[in-house]
This record gives C-alpha cells, structure tokens and sequence, in this order.
C-alpha cells in the first residue's frame, strides 16, 4: 500500500509538471528564436535595397525599379534594421516577428510588410 502511495505521488507530480516543462520549452525555443531573427535583421537590413529594386524592376521597369526601388530599399531597410534591434532588445519576451518575410532570405521576391500587433511566439493561431 506504500508503495502504491508513493507511486500516486509521483504520478500525480510527473501530470502537475508536465506542462510547465512543455511551457519551458517552449519559451526557451521563443527566446532562441527572437534572438536570431533580431541579429539577423540588424546584420541584413541593407539587404532591403537590392531586394527592392529587383522586386519592382520585374514589375514596373528598370526606370522606376532604380529611383523607386532604391527608396523603397532604404525605408524598408531601416524598417528591418529597427526591428532587428527591438528584437535583440527585448529577446527576454518571445514575440513572433512583426516583419515579414521574417528573414531577409526568406521569400526574396515578395515585398516586405509589418504585422501591426505583436503576440507571443507561444500563442496558439
């Protein structure tokens, strides 16, 4: 009878912490996430501007690809280097990234955008 005590204790303390280990996890794997996406986007935001003027020369031409693009390219650029900081900033607090694509290599021929609102990389969708 002991013996089946202790192991209902433990049982039941395996089940009580089970999702706190699963919750560790994946706000360990948050913050990892957050810290590569900031470095890389404080490292390849002068990438923007080549990604720009490709993007809309294949679309309008290579007159508005070079003035327009290479504008494009600088805010952009400057959107995704900010970011980048503010991730590196705050990687203590696992957000999924308010840039997209999240990385500058990802999807290299699809235009960048900001999500408005910020949620937490444990989130559910």
């Amino acid at each position: 009878m002991k013996n089946m005590l202790k192991s209902l204790l433990i049982l039941s303390a395996l089940l009580f912490i089970s999702p706190q280990a699963a919750m560790a996890h994946d706000y360990v794997e948050g913050v990892g996430d957050k810290l590569a996406h900031g470095l890389a986007n404080t490292v390849t935001g002068l990438g923007e501007i080549p990604k720009n003027v490709i993007i809309e020369t294949h679309e309008r031409g290579l007159g508005y690809g070079l003035t327009v693009g290479t504008l494009t390219g600088i805010v952009h650029g400057i959107g995704r280097t900010l970011t980048g900081a503010v991730d590196l900033v705050t990687f203590i607090i696992p957000t999924k990234p308010i840039i997209e694509p999240d990385f500058i290599w990802k999807d290299w021929d699809k235009k960048t955008h900001y999500i408005p609102d910020w949620k937490l990389s444990t989130d559910t969708k």
